[in-house]
């Protein structure tokens, strides 16, 4: 495990790190002090500070997930779909990817995604991930894959595991009705679960050395946890408060994890959704190597890179194994918000957005509205007046609410896996405004960077994609299907933002590809 500062940062923050070593910081986290955040902080971080030992902790998972792989195996079950949202939905994605391991990560509401997870089923498991149980997402994908296993003739208990916390109501119902469980530690939060039965599960029965896993994370935890000038948690944790420690305003950074697969995602759910609160944070934006960004660095921007050096512009290269950097970016996401004086454990503004959703879920004619319509393109502004009836009217309008501490965030409420082409807006509009712009596919980002989007500064300036589904999907004992719920969602952000003083354009594409060829031309021009 690595983590190498540029010369210029390790002079400006040796200060910093020098005050959160003489204060032992480190060792008190590695302690679980749960009063290192504040009074008002301690009753969320008593209950929270599990994830500090989960990579010892969850050694004893390991004999009954291997057993389960193994009768899986034997009866022929070779497909494994994982339910979930947030960090229990990034980080089994992350250890995956970057394991060579195949592992159907279904975190979308969107009904032709949902349906498309819904084959093969006589050689599939699915993992229903959720800490209550009460997520709609997740509620919603385990009543699919119940259905679909029933009307093939497969009892939905012998194919589907639960991962929820103990005694939540997700666990009684689930053992009430004869499915497998497995019980998460309680004391940890989503974002920090990766090391918990949230990470393990889905990706050990799938196939991942799990066991690696976990040592190389145990065996980095004395070096996090020491108070020293060379510990790299508080290195980077003083990096990522640069806005609040007063050294030098950077409240964004740029990560580039190329050779990490998916590492920036989780990143981004784990810093966002953790200091994005109290009109404070640091926003995270997750680009690759060719973003324009990184050779045209705003100046309230750093710039973090997956590398064994620092070169050119950049501000912090980190390295090593995945369960090394799994608990890293955790300690140092907490002592960033220990200097930025926020608590790290809740997510105080995630809760409204799905409390308007299921507004417009009980009165659906309330999202039936659109300002007008261009070249089949379904156009609603949110907070701001667009001036014209065109799209590139709208988009202009949107852009010149772009100032120097802005940041875009691009958000697509549509089948992730049917158009990665979408991503591509994002360094588009990059090069367009001269800001960092983040790509969140929705609704998974609500319970990630939705936090920071609500809690964190108010800089941010929103365009929302939604669609046409060719064919929509209903839920069993739901009196909505996955079509209603998820342009639910999309409004019900975007009312929320409108109410926090932040402007959104929703564009509804009639013809996904097309109309995003119609867009990309009006960005560019």
């Amino acid at each position: 495990m690595k983590l190498v500062l540029s010369s210029s940062n390790q002079a400006a923050l040796q200060g910093v790190v020098a005050d959160l070593v003489s204060e032992r910081i480190a060792s008190r986290i590695a302690s679980k002090d749960d009063s290192m955040w504040g009074a008002a902080a301690q009753p969320e971080a008593s209950i929270r500070l599990g994830w500090i030992t989960s990579a010892s902790d969850s050694q004893a998972l390991l004999p009954a997930i291997f057993a389960l792989r193994d009768e899986f195996a034997a009866g022929g079950i070779t497909r494994f779909v994982l339910c979930g949202m947030g960090g229990s939905s990034l980080a089994p994605e992350v250890i995956t990817k970057n394991a060579g391991v195949d592992l159907v990560v279904l975190d979308s509401t969107a009904p032709d995604q949902v349906a498309a997870a819904l084959i093969h089923l006589e050689k599939t498991a699915v993992v229903v991930s959720s800490k209550s149980g009460s997520t709609v997402e997740t509620d919603s994908q385990k009543r699919a894959f119940e259905t679909a296993f029933k009307a093939a003739g497969i009892n939905p208990t012998e194919r589907i595991v639960i991962v929820t916390d103990p005694g939540s109501p997700l666990d009684a119902a689930s053992r009430e009705a004869g499915y497998r469980v497995f019980n998460a530690d309680p004391n940890v939060g989503g974002r920090y679960s990766a090391l918990t039965a949230f990470g393990l599960v889905p990706t050990g029965l799938a196939g991942v050395d799990i066991s690696q896993l976990l040592a190389s994370a145990v065996a980095a935890s004395p070096a996090l946890g020491s108070d020293s000038q060379d510990n790299p948690a508080l290195l980077l944790g003083a990096l990522l408060a640069r806005s609040e420690n007063g050294v030098g305003f950077k409240d964004k950074f740029l990560i580039e994890c190329d050779g990490l697969a998916g590492f920036g995602d989780w990143v981004e759910q784990l810093v966002a959704e953790s200091t994005g609160k109290e009109d404070k944070g640091t926003l995270p934006v997750v680009v690759d190597s060719n973003a324009p960004e990184i050779s045209t660095l705003p100046s309230d921007t750093l710039l973090i890179r997956f590398s064994s050096e620092v070169s050119g512009n950049t501000d912090a290269a980190f390295h090593g194994s995945l369960g090394e950097l799994f608990l890293l970016w955790e300690y140092a996401t907490v002592i960033a918000g220990y200097l930025q004086g926020i608590n790290p454990f809740d997510q105080p503004n995630v809760e409204s957005a799905k409390v308007a959703a299921r507004a417009l879920l009980d009165s659906p004619a309330s999202n039936a509205e659109v300002d007008f319509v261009d070249r089949g393109v379904a156009i609603k502004s949110y907070g701001f007046d667009i001036q014209g009836s065109t799209l590139d009217a709208a988009v202009e309008e949107l852009l010149a609410l772009v100032d120097d501490s802005s940041y875009i965030s691009i958000h697509a409420y549509l089948n992730r896996m049917a158009y990665p082409q979408l991503e591509s807006l994002r360094e588009l509009m990059a090069k367009r405004s001269g800001r960092p712009v983040t790509f969140g596919w929705a609704p998974r980002f609500l319970h990630s960077t939705g936090q920071y989007h609500k809690g964190g500064p108010k800089q941010g300036v929103f365009l929302q994609l939604t669609g046409e589904f060719e064919s929509d999907l209903a839920i069993e004992g739901r009196p909505f299907s996955f079509g209603s719920l998820i342009q639910a969602q999309a409004a019900g952000d975007a009312n929320v933002l409108k109410n926090n003083g932040l402007p959104v354009l929703t564009l509804k594409l009639g013809n996904v590809l097309a109309d995003l060829d119609k867009l990309k031309q009006v960005i560019a021009s």
